[in-house]
């Protein structure tokens, strides 16, 4: 009787485990997963803006004194919804201090 009741307790538990067990492991993952990208995306964002002043510097013996210029002139575009970017020209011929935060 008590292996009957061990038996039937084991085909209810492993069900269960995997229904409850699975779900929760994919959503653990996912917000890792999530960070990882979040990261991503600053420095993507970060290496663009660098290498379009860089880009500037080279084809024009300046960099740009505003991100609005890099906008304007070499297609810099950034979320500022998701990001804040904080670009401080320094001089024409100095790399500009960029440094781009997520928001929120």
């Amino acid at each position: 009787m008590v292996q009957k009741q061990k038996s039937a307790l084991r085909r209810f538990l492993a069900p269960l485990l995997l229904a409850v067990g699975v779900p929760l492991l994919l959503f653990l993952f996912s917000g890792l997963l999530g960070e990882k990208a979040s990261g991503e995306g600053l420095r993507i964002a970060e290496e663009g803006i660098r290498r379009a002043a860089v880009q500037c510097y080279a084809l024009e013996g300046f960099y740009p004194p505003t991100l609005d210029y890099l906008t304007r002139r070499y297609g810099v575009n950034v979320d500022s919804t998701r990001y804040f970017v904080d670009y401080q020209y320094v001089a024409a011929n100095l790399v500009p201090d960029i440094t781009v935060l997520p928001v929120g």
